[in-house]
């Protein structure tokens, strides 16, 4: 019997589904000649307040993208820059932002700056790198995002912000209602230009651009860039500089990249031995539906496992987040919504259980390890139908993968993953003392029957006591 399906359902599943190669950017010519990198924060025309900051928070060095493009940015230059994920184009663009925004106060419902990003999480997770700095230049920020209440982002822009960081579709319902004037706005950022310019998110994207101030500063940023940015760059950006960190195609150097071909009878087993590793690890599937079933059977396995996905609410993804990053959980199962704006520090393992069908999306998920130097392993479980997309998909990522035939329990598992049998003792996954507070648990794994594994290699428990982490 397969150890992790229950009642005939099954979780993942992209079998023979090909893998979707888009053409490569064609980089714009700057008829402006670049103004040259800086290797010292001190060298840029810098706020002192920014500079202190900076130091506060251990900031010493630019990053590669920093020094290139933030003499351009600071001069008021439009840029177009690309740097793989963990390289510091958060920074590379914030601290422009806020440097020409300083000084000035927004008029309610009428912020000076905007950041739009794909999703909740990079909004998040921008706000979060760039509240510090604003803080420093007494800037007042703002995040705008869909599955929180509108009402209290309402009230925020009508008592008056300086910088917003927002998702397209909440930003625009925001306007319509209102709330929301963009003719004010001199800095505009699209963080994940490539995905922005997704078909999904052209219509909202270009919308929004239209009401900024036309004379304005345009940024766009992101890991990888493709054709579909095309529009963007020749419709809103005035002869932008170029910086390119790392071409869309290839790898972090400190980054591994393992194809594990497995059976798919042995595929759910196999995937419950990795997340039992001793360490965190990211684990993605296409679906929400896989996603829930794969966190429902692992904790029911005795794996520390949450969900996260765009059927979530944001306080939950939030706190399922914020598990992850201290630590509480584990495993987090998700769709490709945590393939971008996540960073936690020390994750060294990001496994797709399903097979991603784009090379952006690959680079992407793997791109929540290794960051800014740090080492890390990218491990993709591939069965028999998905091996030449697989394949394919690789070669648009420009990756050559080690490539190895792996069962349940072997040594090879192991030694790639850190895999080990997991204890077959349901957990229970509670809110920290700190957040409880009288609730009651908020992840529970199954009550009722558990597939067992072999008993020989599960962890010892005394009789009668149930897991909780």
């Amino acid at each position: 019997m397969n150890p992790l399906r229950t009642n005939g359902r099954r979780w993942g599943g992209n079998e023979g589904r090909p893998a979707s190669v888009r053409g490569e950017f064609a980089l714009p010519r700057t008829v402006t000649p670049a103004l040259p990198p800086v290797e010292d924060f001190a060298g840029l025309p810098l706020d002192g307040r920014l500079l202190a900051a900076l130091a506060a928070h251990g900031v010493s060095v630019p990053f590669p993208i920093q020094g290139a493009t933030l003499p351009n940015s600071l001069a008021g230059r439009d840029v177009l820059g690309r740097g793989r994920t963990g390289s510091g184009k958060t920074l590379a663009f914030g601290l422009a932002l806020l440097a020409r925004t300083a000084g000035r106060r927004a008029e309610p419902r009428q912020p000076l700056a905007l950041v739009l990003v794909p999703t909740r999480e990079l909004a998040q997770q921008v706000t979060d790198a760039l509240t510090p700095y604003a803080r420093a230049v007494e800037l007042r920020l703002a995040t705008v995002v869909g599955g929180m209440p509108i009402g209290r982002q309402a009230n925020a822009l009508r008592s008056g912000v300086d910088v917003v960081v927002a998702t397209p579709g909440r930003l625009g319902d925001l306007i319509d209602r209102g709330h929301c004037r963009l003719d004010q706005v001199a800095v505009t950022v699209l963080d994940e230009a490539d995905q922005m310019a997704d078909m999904g998110f052209m219509p909202q994207v270009t919308a929004l651009l239209d009401q900024v101030r036309p004379e304005g500063q345009r940024m766009l940023f992101s890991a990888t860039l493709d054709r579909n940015v095309d529009l963007l760059v020749r419709r809103y950006l005035t002869d932008p500089v170029v910086h390119s960190v790392d071409p869309s195609q290839g790898a972090v150097t400190t980054m591994k990249h393992h194809v594990l071909h497995v059976q798919g009878a042995d595929k759910q087993r196999l995937t419950a031995e990795i997340a039992a590793r001793d360490g965190r690890v990211i684990m993605f599937l296409d679906t929400k539906h896989a996603v829930d079933r794969l966190t429902e059977d692992l904790l029911g396995l005795g794996v520390g496992a949450a969900a996260l996905h765009g059927g979530k609410s944001q306080p939950q993804r939030a706190r399922t987040l914020a598990w992850f990053k201290n630590g509480h959980v584990t495993v987090l199962v998700a769709t490709n919504v945590a393939a971008r704006g996540i960073h936690v520090d020390q994750l060294d393992l990001v496994v797709n259980v399903d097979p991603p069908t784009d090379h952006k999306d690959y680079l992407h998920r793997g791109g929540r390890t290794a960051r800014a130097g740090a080492s890390g392993s990218v491990v993709t479980l591939v069965t028999a139908g998905q091996r030449r997309a697989v394949a394919r998909l690789m070669t648009a990522a420009g990756i050559a993968p080690e490539t190895t035939r792996v069962r349940s329990g072997e040594d090879a598992l192991a030694r790639i993953t850190g895999a080990r049998t997991p204890s077959g003792i349901p957990v229970e996954i509670t809110a920290p003392p700190a957040e409880q507070r009288g609730r009651g648990p908020v992840v529970r794994g199954r009550r009722g029957p558990v597939p067992a594994f072999p008993r020989t290699a599960a962890r010892r428990r005394p009789a009668g006591t149930a897991a909780r982490a």
